[in-house]
């Protein structure tokens, strides 16, 4: 399995936090909230478009809503493999920070 880039990590993490309330916008804001960062939204369809090609996320189309003028909203769920490949990622990153203390940071 090849390893996620962070952005993607980011993104991945988003759609399982947003449990079914996962689109661009809900994303774009959650991942803002978790870097403490302003992503701008052009930087989240290239991760979401490369995750749901390698299918750790499957898009659906939502039922349309009077706010979108009776439009629908394209969501996002995470997959099975989508979680294996956050386990992977996040085994990595225990790795690689072992060994260093916290007060080496300091």
């Amino acid at each position: 399995m090849k390893l996620l880039s962070r952005s993607e990590e980011y993104v991945l993490l988003a759609v399982w936090k947003l449990d079914g309330n996962a689109y661009t916008v809900t994303i774009l804001e959650e991942v803002s909230q978790m870097t403490g960062y302003p992503w701008q939204v052009g930087t989240i369809y290239l991760p979401l478009e490369k995750l749901t090609r390698k299918r750790y996320l499957r898009r659906y189309q939502g039922a349309p809503t009077p706010e979108r003028g009776g439009r629908s909203k394209f969501l996002y769920e995470l997959t099975k493999s989508g979680k294996e490949a956050l386990r992977a990622i996040r085994r990595v990153q225990d790795t690689a920070w072992s060994g260093i203390p916290e007060e080496a940071l300091d």
